[in-house]
């Protein structure tokens, strides 16, 4: 060994690897700085790494065989040393290059590649106003929902919707802690003051796995620059999170919404309060708002869209009238006309046609291309996900709902949908736990607890959970809708557990001036009045129920003829009356409305109805017969919901009913 290193030090050998670690360690750290600012993936920088790795041992055979001398590179005298000896060194030389670069890379390589591995997930949580007056608020939030827009639109990112941040609203939260819960590896802060014409803009990037601060920025511009600032300060924090930004995102973020500075305080006010879509009296407040920003400015396309989307939702949840729908058209038409490629104008023709039409099929193609321009936003993979299952493609819809929730983490409606999904194929184990993990961020969801109560009479035919969810909503802030839907929800479980005479004294306290203002809300109270006076044997009083709510859909229904909830509801307060060739019909228009071939989702709901209006009629037979195809598919019903369920009772005597219970019972 002696004569190895003897001779290695003779042929400078130790010049050459010093000099050759110096020159890759400083091709290491110029590539490392460099490569990330040119865009280029860490595969390349692996690549220079295993290629200057590779290179030591080949340096050091050369090193050992050649010579620099003044008259150039000459062969490197030998020695005299037996053959064998000499054989021994360079093999001796070339292992020991390969062990050292092996090292070298065992170590290297993964701190090179946990170096460069950027967390491109952020949640923006809203810019605390310092300004005096406490109206620029408004303002303020205007600002972080455009910076948020802008950054949902890179694909690149992942970025959490704006109703999971706004709780962090005001509040001195742990940052690590809303990583954690939000999923993201990093936030941005800010704060903004105005003064005047002038607005001064804080913002400060943070990286939410170390608490530490990646970058910071202060603008102080006039009030005209604003949506230069938002624009400037997305394209920045996609700098800093090595996002890639392609020409049409770049080209979308630099459009101006609008050069109207009132319409636009206007459009934020009304977009914030859309958010509350629960809340029929910010709803109305936000429908003001919006018409009021498109009256200041008839061009403002983005605030055309959302009123567009405003008015859908209204259509679907509130008021399913032509007039709100013909609305949400003509408003998505014209958002369309002024700016074509708006991927918001495209999120509101699709939901026109979703929530207006049932049409799905031009639906989804104009929920895909607001998704590929709205890639981080989750009320498109919701809308996709809803589409999917109608179809029958249950994998698909299952992914985007998840995705909608990674998205969205704060927000219970993802999750409900998520859990709808699992009920429906039956997998209830999944689906309790969807639920059960929404609950754990937001304990107090009304639309959480009341899946949960129906996950537990479906799967077990227990009705406790609905009693567990009633007590928990005591302790629950919530708006005048959601007591409404606590009531009813009272009323239908008492009907349930056969206690008629409680049933009834909760319908007849609900109060008939707010349920008016919901679909099928007062007609339902009725029929439900009507059948707990029946199973009382109150003839009279059943018979003047559901009169009443016959008189209340018939009048609904001139206003919206195509509603298939409204048709089967009438077909059975119908059913109930006697007028068994009135609820044939209405039931056969529910089916054409919304038949099991167009509609794998809604479809055996109203199927189900179907069966319940052949079981009110003493039809046994059809309405088995539906029931047994609808057991044997994906679908709500389940033995279990069928034995909770009075209005099953006539069919419990029939033994095609047991046949059918029993032959299920271990499946559905």
């Amino acid at each position: 060994m002696d004569g190895f290193f003897e001779e290695v030090k003779r042929r400078k050998v130790y010049r050459v690897a010093a000099a050759y670690i110096i020159a890759a360690g400083g091709i290491i750290q110029l590539s490392s700085a460099a490569f990330p600012a040119w865009e280029l993936p860490n595969w390349a920088l692996r690549l220079v790494i295993v290629l200057l790795l590779a290179g030591f041992p080949i340096a050091l055979i050369l090193a050992w065989a050649f010579d620099v001398t003044p008259q150039g590179i000459r062969a490197t005298p030998s020695v005299a040393a037996p053959r064998t000896h000499r054989r021994r060194n360079v093999i001796m030389l070339a292992v020991t290059g390969l062990i050292v670069s092996a090292v070298a890379g065992f170590f290297l390589l993964p701190r090179i590649s946990s170096a460069h591995k950027i967390d491109k997930s952020i949640a923006v949580l809203p810019f605390e106003n310092l300004s005096d007056e406490k109206e620029n608020a408004y303002f303020a939030d205007g600002i972080q929902d455009d910076v948020l827009t802008n950054l949902s639109k890179i694909g690149d990112l992942k970025v959490i919707s704006r109703t999971s941040v706004m709780p962090y609203r005001g509040k001195a939260s742990n940052l690590r802690e809303i990583g954690k819960t939000l999923g993201v590896g990093n936030i941005l802060e800010g704060s903004v003051r105005r003064i005047g014409n002038r607005v001064r803009v804080n913002v400060q990037l943070i990286n939410a796995e170390s608490d530490e601060h990646i970058w910071a920025e202060d603008y102080d511009r006039e009030l005209t620059d604003v949506f230069a600032i938002q624009t400037d300060l997305a394209q920045k924090i996609a700098t800093e999170l090595r996002a890639k930004l392609s020409p049409s995102e770049k080209a979308l973020m630099e459009r101006k919404p609008t050069e109207n500075g009132e319409a636009y305080l206007a459009f934020v006010q009304a977009h914030d309060l859309q958010c509350a879509v629960e809340d029929l009296g910010k709803l109305k407040q936000s429908e003001q708002l919006y018409a009021r920003a498109i009256e200041l400015d008839p061009k403002f396309a983005l605030a055309l869209a959302r009123y567009s989307q405003l008015q859908s939702w209204l259509f679907h949840s509130i008021e399913p009238t032509r007039e709100r729908r013909q609305k949400a058209r003509a408003l998505a038409e014209q958002a369309l006309q002024l700016q074509p490629d708006l991927p918001e104008a495209h999120l509101a023709m699709g939901q026109s046609y979703y929530y207006g039409d049932n049409n799905y099929d031009a639906a989804q193609k104009e929920f895909e291309i607001a998704q590929r321009g709205l890639p981080n936003e989750s009320e498109v993979y919701l809308a996709l996900g809803a589409i999917q299952r109608r179809q029958g493609k249950w994998a698909e819809s299952t992914a985007n709902f998840e995705k909608a929730a990674s998205l969205n983490p704060k927000e219970s409606w993802p999750l409900q949908n998520l859990a709808q999904n699992y009920q429906v194929l039956r997998d209830f184990d999944a689906a309790n736990k969807t639920i059960d993990r929404g609950l754990k961020v937001d304990p107090e969801s009304v639309g959480l607890w009341e899946t949960k109560s129906k996950l537990a009479i479906a799967e077990k035919g227990d009705l406790s959970v609905s009693e567990q969810a009633f007590q928990a909503a005591k302790s629950m802030p919530m708006n005048d809708e959601a007591k409404l839907r606590i009531a009813f929800g009272r009323a239908d479980v008492f009907v349930l557990e056969r206690k008629y005479q409680e049933g009834l004294r909760e319908a007849e306290n609900l109060p008939d001036d707010r349920l008016a203002a919901i679909p099928k809300a007062l007609s339902s109270k009725y029929f439900l009045i009507g059948f707990a006076r029946k199973a009382l044997q109150d003839e009279t009083g059943a018979r003047l129920a559901f009169l009443k709510a016959k008189d209340l859909l018939e009048a609904q229904l001139k206003e919206s003829p195509d509603s298939p909830d409204m048709q089967i509801l009438l077909a059975k307060v119908l059913a109930c009356l006697g007028e068994k060739d009135g609820a044939l019909a209405g039931a056969r228009r529910a089916s054409e409305l919304l038949p099991e071939s167009k509609d794998a989702f809604g479809g055996p709901e109203i199927a189900a109805d179907v069966a319940e209006v052949h079981a009110m009629l003493g039809d046994n037979g059809p309405a088995i017969e539906i029931l047994d195809r609808l057991l044997s598919q994906p679908s709500a019903v389940t033995v279990q919901g069928l034995k909770v369920n009075p209005i099953w009772d006539p069919l419990r005597s029939d033994p095609r009913f047991q046949t059918l219970l029993q032959k299920y019972g271990g499946k559905a």
